[in-house]
């Protein structure tokens, strides 16, 4: 069974920095393009960042700049540095394949900017 434990969250004031982390089980990480997620109350879920199995990544145009995603095949870890917070970044983020694979969703991290 596929399991994706994301962490790192927390409180962090504007201006601020972050770095989540997502473990994956098994050989997933290899196989798969993986992508961080994130997601505010009453709002659908929407695609932060994708890093491809050759490394190569995309942001969406709100984090372009502020995030950096990336991942360790071998600790079967993918990350997303987030420098620059706005409190629009608050939310819970979540790690999953790209694309996406509904039983895949872990229980995410919250991080919550403000002051």
């Amino acid at each position: 069974q596929v399991q994706l434990v994301e962490s790192g969250g927390g409180l962090v004031q504007p201006g601020g920095s972050l770095r989540l982390s997502c473990v994956a089980s098994g050989s997933i990480l290899s196989r798969n393009d993986m992508g961080w997620y994130r997601q505010v109350p009453g709002k659908q879920r929407e695609l932060v960042a994708i890093i491809t199995r050759g490394g190569s990544t995309t942001y969406v145009d709100s984090v372009k700049g502020r995030f950096t995603i990336s991942r360790d095949n071998a600790k079967n870890t993918v990350y997303l540095q987030m420098n620059s917070l706005k409190p629009e970044d608050t939310a819970v983020y979540y790690c999953n394949v790209f694309p996406v694979v509904r039983n895949y969703w872990g229980q995410g991290t919250q991080v919550t900017v403000s002051s």
